[in-house]
């Protein structure tokens, strides 16, 4: 697959200096070089395994910085796993369970804020939820599992007041959120069993009323306004998605997110998928169900639905966990099971190292880890570069590049690659923005090939060229542990976050 960015995926701000040049052609004065790849597990951002941390607001438990650090360092195995993890993402689950008919206190929002410097500090991204109760009680009801009313969570309006409570610390901390999931809707924040929004369980009438997926659209509308338009909302099943974008009468084949509005600020772009129960049943105990509406019959979804999944999430981001270990040799690797092949098809960028653990240790001992570790989400390796030997000052040069992406994902959100120049006589620093945008790197072959104006301030002399993929924030994008690393070797430069592209070019 060749993909080449041809769109206005540019940080708004920024000053566009390159244009578009056709592939496959080797100009005068250029070199080629070919770059070796490397099977190092990386630890990049907003990908791979990651480490829960869930705390209540009755008993709220800090994040400390000091811990967070060595997340990305220091390998460590969670619970009953056999496999050691170094992490850039923790999963934080905040459980509300004292304000379920009242508002959020301050004491609780300045609590969270502490925990988004700890991350900040930490050098980490956070994977977000909050939910109202995470525990299922039992009983003598309808439901096959025995999971009864009432579950514990919140009424509508409940919250919507506290989305807009957290509103602010959102918007000023969303470069510290890799992606937000839905939450709030019933127990563990799954949208499922709960008492005020449409209760699908046989507990219930066994359908989500038309008037509860009104309401559910609002919740999710309430959490995309939230954020800033850079950033995507998970919900759990891709009927939640369905929903929202065609209304509750929705059927489960209504039509997946397509390229042309892939990556952009539309709220159909911004909506992702998250599976906690991945590969744990033949339909994932319940993800890939019709929950029906008022007007809609429930059908067979299974297949369907995971059609629906492969093609959106091509344009999303998705994560989850595995909850049972059940369904095998479904679930394993290769040749018994299809385990990585699922991950693929569907795009995950993530996924719990903690749970379940009967699970990922098959994954482990059957030998497939080591590739799940590398290809969740991205993994780029620089193939080769055509790169300029000399330059007029103020002129321009062209540049080629092959990138390979060997994960099942592209990045899901957004951040510039740049061309950096360094002088070698006086080691001063100069940049210039690509128009190819990462998240358009698709699994497979990429081609990129631009044309770019020098720099108007740069003088003439030697520069060592390098390539980097920063964060997007400003206030991140210096910091190498947030900037994207090549599965190569030999050319990272990890005091800057750089790719060194081993050639030198002469401005005259």
């Amino acid at each position: 697959m060749v993909i080449e960015n041809i769109s206005r995926k540019l940080l708004i701000g920024s000053v566009t200096i390159c244009s578009l040049l056709s592939q496959g052609k080797t100009f005068a004065q250029e070199k080629r070089h070919v770059y070796k790849e490397s099977k190092e597990e990386i630890v990049n951002p907003e990908r791979g395994f990651y480490i829960p941390r869930e705390t209540k607001a009755s008993r709220f438990v800090a994040l400390d910085a000091t811990e967070l650090a060595t997340y990305r360092t220091v390998p460590r195995k969670t619970a009953n796993a056999k496999y050691a993890v170094q992490v850039s993402l923790v999963y934080r689950s905040y459980e509300l369970d004292i304000f379920k008919q009242q508002p959020l206190a301050d004491s609780f929002l300045l609590k969270l804020q502490q925990d988004f410097d700890a991350v900040r500090t930490a050098g980490l991204k956070m994977i977000l939820r909050f939910a109202y109760t995470n525990s299922a009680k039992s009983g003598d009801c309808r439901d096959a599992y025995k999971i009864c009313p009432p579950y514990g969570d919140a009424p509508f309006s409940i919250v919507l007041g506290h989305i807009a409570q957290l509103k602010p610390v959102l918007q000023k901390n969303a470069a510290l959120i890799a992606v937000l999931q839905e939450g709030f809707i019933g127990i563990w924040g799954e949208n499922y069993f709960t008492d005020y929004l449409g209760d699908a369980s046989t507990n219930g009438p066994g359908y989500i009323p038309d008037s509860s997926w009104q309401q559910r659209n609002a919740i999710l509308k309430a959490l995309l306004e939230a954020l800033p338009a850079n950033r995507m909302v998970q919900v759990r099943t891709p009927q939640i998605k369905q929903k929202f974008v065609y209304g509750p009468a929705a059927p489960v084949n209504s039509l997946p997110l397509p390229l042309t509005d892939a990556y952009s600020a539309a709220e159909k772009a911004r909506i992702g998928f998250h599976n906690d129960c991945f590969l744990s049943s033949a339909d994932d105990y319940g993800t890939f169900y019709d929950y029906g509406s008022s007007t809609q019959s429930r059908g067979p979804a299974n297949e369907i639905l995971r059609r629906y999944i492969e093609a959106d999430t091509r344009f999303t981001a998705v994560g989850g966990e595995t909850c049972d270990d059940t369904f095998s040799p479904q679930n394993d690797c290769a040749p018994a099971g299809y385990a990585e092949r699922e991950m693929a098809a569907m795009h995950y960028s993530y996924l719990n190292a903690s749970y379940n653990n009967d699970v990922n240790n098959d994954w482990d001992s059957s030998g497939c880890l080591p590739a799940i570790r590398r290809n969740l989400g991205y993994r780029f390796v620089l193939q080769q570069a055509v790169l300029p030997v000399t330059a007029t000052l103020n002129g321009k040069i062209k540049l080629q590049f092959t990138v390979s992406n060997t994960g099942y994902a592209s990045p899901y959100n957004p951040r510039p690659v740049k061309l950096m120049l360094r002088n070698l006589a006086t080691q001063k620093e100069f940049s210039i923005q690509l128009q190819t945008n990462p998240q358009f790197w698709f699994s497979g072959i990429n081609k990129i090939a631009e044309a770019c104006q020098l720099p108007g301030n740069l003088p003439k002399g030697r520069y060592e060229l390098f390539l980097q993929l920063p964060d997007e924030d400003i206030s991140l994008a210096s910091r190498p542990v947030y900037s994207i690393r090549f599965a190569n070797s030999g050319i990272w430069e990890p005091m800057s976050g750089y790719h060194n592209l081993w050639q030198v070019f002469t401005v005259r």
